[in-house]
């Protein structure tokens, strides 16, 4: 199919409704209940920038630039740029060891309920099968339909599916290759790896220039409409640079395109969005590596990674804890968000240990913990203690310091959760949001309700409680800690 007969059919598409490419008519979208519920999905960064396991996922822009570490590993390791290009890694990603049950048995287990991998990054390389491009994981590299095997044995587990697409940034990402001889030079057409390779502007974040071509619009929209009808995402992910100004016509077909054919396929979809690139309303915002300070009335979603230093595997990962994870997890909740958080598997499909045992630790909270986090939504209030998480992007450079005061808050099927962050061992909870009013005066009081009973989620022992003034007390012998947070579920009357 050409891309007019493509672009023909998309739009075809749109005008049966029931949305339009429109921000009024997308406007009439809600993110999905599925979606609401879920709360804690996998992100997966793997691909051929997976090979060098040096620097991170942007190892491809990286290498043709002269003062990166990453030019000179790659001149020492594979040789000159315009003989051994980054084309050249291609024969090296055989996945060789990847095993999408086994993935699915461990994102399962790590209690995830959907999983979104990388359909295609800046590198414009498909992990997919695909009309558009030769430069696929089909027909180079492994030689198999990686998003298709992988959604199989995703749903065979009752996990939802999603595609994210990087291909946006492409337009500039290996421009630095045109600076020197190297193998990145014209004549260069659409459907080659390296297209269009184009200058990478100096100020990015600038959404009036430089605008891609409409060629290249029409390009990354014909490619994320083929990921919706091979694959029928219930997620798409849209990394940065989208919200060019010049893409907003794009951005409104897409999303009717999408829409429309999930109605026809009888699910609701979600598209993930950055910054403003979407009119409010009609997808789901999300911040990268962040969070919002104060619970929101609408449904956004985080996306970050286990290691702090890169989305990909390399040996120097700086890996989070834990506690951290599951901390950050707790807080994005309590203001109505879903954490996806990140793996970045080897070049031959294994998951390192560190990265495996950490979503063990999180899935075996959860199994116990999932009450106050599935299926949950707000409280009146999101939070209470001494420690705020900052709000805004790329704000995980440390982990936050929360104390035993600190809390979060969930309500799911009637009951009121407490979850403490960070509770010392043997010591007593007190939740002082929860304080009984005295004489009758409510003034200041968050709860005024009766509680019927408390208990101390996957506690051994008997929880005790009593409520006065200064708050509910709780306490609760053989209570799991491991410098993990603590759920409290509060039954009310």
């Amino acid at each position: 199919m050409s891309e007019h007969e493509a672009l023909a059919r998309i739009d075809a598409v749109i005008a049966q409704g029931p949305y339009q490419a429109t921000w009024s008519s997308l406007a009439h979208y809600s993110v999905p209940a599925w979606y609401r519920d879920a709360k804690f999905g996998i992100f997966i960064h793997w691909g051929v920038f997976s090979v060098p396991e040096f620097g991170s996922e942007w190892y491809p822009r990286n290498m043709y630039m002269k003062d990166s570490p990453e030019y000179a590993h790659h001149r020492a390791t594979y040789g000159d740029q315009r003989k051994t290009g980054y084309k050249d890694l291609i024969p090296k990603f055989t996945a060789a060891k990847w095993d999408p049950q086994a993935w699915a048995d461990l994102f399962l287990a790590a209690g995830a309920r959907y999983v979104v991998p990388v359909a295609e990054h800046h590198d414009g390389f498909q992990l997919y099968q695909s009309a558009v491009s030769h430069y696929n994981a089909y027909e180079m590299g492994p030689h198999r339909d990686i998003a298709g095997e992988l959604k199989l044995a995703l749903n065979q587990r009752g996990l939802f599916y999603g595609a994210s697409s990087h291909r946006i940034e492409h337009w500039h990402f290996l421009g630095h290759g045109r600076e020197f001889a190297s193998d990145i030079h014209d004549p260069l057409r659409r459907g080659d790896l390296y297209w269009p390779a184009q200058q990478e502007p100096a100020d990015a974040l600038d959404i009036t220039t430089p605008q891609p071509s409409e060629e290249f619009m029409a390009d990354w929209l014909v490619r994320s409409c083929e990921i919706v009808d091979r694959y029928q995402p219930r997620e798409m992910y849209f990394d940065w640079w989208i919200e060019q100004l010049a893409m907003k016509p794009y951005l409104q077909r897409f999303a009717a395109y999408y829409y429309n054919r999930a109605a026809q396929w009888g699910i609701v979809p979600v598209i993930a969005y950055k910054f403003d690139a979407f009119a409010f309303g009609t997808a789901l915002p999300d911040v990268e590596r962040g969070q919002f300070a104060e619970v929101q009335p609408y449904a956004w979603q985080t996306d970050t990674a286990i290691a702090r230093n890169s989305w990909s595997w390399t040996p120097g990962n700086d890996y989070k804890k834990a506690p951290e994870v599951l901390c950050n997890l707790v807080d994005v909740v309590s203001k109505n968000g879903n954490l996806l958080l990140n793996v970045g598997p080897h070049a031959d499909g294994t998951i390192a240990p560190e990265e495996r045992e950490l979503l063990l630790t999180v899935g075996a909270w959860l199994a116990v913990n999932g009450e106050a986090i599935y299926g949950s939504r707000p409280w009146r209030k999101a939070a209470e203690g001494p420690t705020a998480a900052i709000g805004g992007s790329f704000a995980d450079h440390q982990a936050i310091a929360y104390t035993d005061r600190d809390f979060r808050f969930t309500v799911n099927e009637g009951n009121l959760y407490a979850i403490a962050l960070n509770p010392t061992p043997g010591h007593e909870m007190c939740i002082t949001s929860l304080q009984a009013p005295a004489d009758h005066h409510y003034d200041g009081v968050d709860f005024r309700g009766g509680i019927a009973a408390v208990t101390v989620l996957g506690a051994t022992g008997e929880t005790t409680w009593h409520r006065d003034g200064a708050g509910l007390h709780v306490a609760a012998a053989g209570a799991a800690h491991d410098g993990l947070p603590v759920v409290v579920r509060i039954t009310v009357k």
